[in-house]
């Protein structure tokens, strides 16, 4: 939403929006200015018309701002049923703030112990980020400043809530874009305070990269421990036409003792045997985590192409057992 603010009669004028915490004033010599606003929320304008810097008169007004939140009305669906399996846990939704009988939110920005969640990552996590409407999970990376970052987002997280092993994961969504901008729906061992990373393992249900050319393309990657370093093996998938961001699609993988494979929109990409003894992290239990990042080591910082706020919906996370 753009407003245009005005005033007369002055030497000069300083107009303040009420849109950042610590907002540096906007100076025009013509009494007229306009400011976009990105989030919904009630607002204070004023207005400071100067004789000079210290002589002046002020007048404030407050405005409420209501941002449309666009829902994509189409995309790929999976069943709430598959032959042979059992719904062991799902989240529709459906309620009025996150479930946080079923998630955690993860907050700040790693330090002290993974400063920048080990990926020079350039958000600050907090609760705010993340709320329902209309029966989704909207997560929002936003460009402010909070905990000594200039950006801010959301990062949520199942462990100790649902620990699992060897099933098959569902996560329809639809994903944000932009330079810098890095969304995610993944899992860790549920050992990672004990053995760290990557010897818990790490399985990449999706990671999209922001960024002009890379918006169709989504990757599938399992990360694991060899000899004291990490590795991984990891493919990806391509619309052939639009982005991820225009709709929803289904990002999915099967896991059972011998593969985990990924799958988007039911097509399979991706697998990896996990049956070496290498690999042995794969025979354990995992948690499920969902976030947008910004900046970082795949993305990079976003930069004037990048618009904010950016978000990841969500409209259902399921996950199954066979019978």
């Amino acid at each position: 939403m753009t407003i245009i603010a005005e005033a007369e009669n002055a030497k000069y004028f300083k107009f303040f929006f009420g849109d950042t915490n610590n907002e540096v004033p906007v100076k025009s010599d013509f009494g007229s200015i306009s400011h976009t606003y990105l989030e919904s929320g009630a607002y204070t304008i004023t207005v400071q018309a100067h004789a000079d810097e210290t002589l002046f008169i002020s007048e404030s007004k407050s405005i409420t701002v209501d941002i449309f939140i666009n829902i994509p009305a189409s995309g790929y669906s999976t069943p709430l049923s598959y032959t042979g399996m059992n719904m062991i846990w799902s989240d529709e939704f459906d309620g009025v703030t996150v479930n946080e009988d079923k998630w955690t939110f993860e907050l700040g920005d790693g330090c002290p112990n993974v400063c920048n969640w080990g990926n020079n990552e350039l958000e600050y996590y907090q609760k705010e980020n993340a709320l329902i409407l209309d029966g989704n999970l909207v997560i929002e990376a936003k460009s402010e400043f909070s905990g000594g970052k200039n950006y801010t987002s959301s990062r949520m997280i199942t462990k100790g809530k649902l620990d699992f092993k060897y099933e098959r994961v569902d996560v329809r969504a639809a994903l944000p874009k932009g330079q810098g901008i890095w969304s995610a729906i993944w899992m860790l061992g549920s050992n990672i305070n004990t053995v760290g990373w990557p010897a818990c393992g790490e399985i990449d249900i999706m990671e999209m990269i922001g960024g002009s050319g890379r918006e169709n393309t989504i990757l599938g990657t399992a990360h694991w421990d060899h000899a004291g370093s990490s590795a991984s093996y990891g493919g990806n998938y391509s619309l052939s036409s639009g982005i991820f961001n225009d709709e929803f699609h289904v990002f999915s993988i099967t896991w059972d003792s011998n593969y985990i494979r990924w799958f988007m929109d039911d097509i399979q990409f991706h697998e990896i045997l996990t049956t070496p003894a290498g690999l042995s992290e794969f025979q354990e239990t995992f948690f499920l985590i969902l976030n947008v990042a910004v900046g970082g080591n795949l993305p990079g910082s976003p930069d004037f192409s990048t618009k904010f706020p950016q978000r990841m919906i969500v409209d259902y996370v399921r996950v199954f057992q066979n019978q």
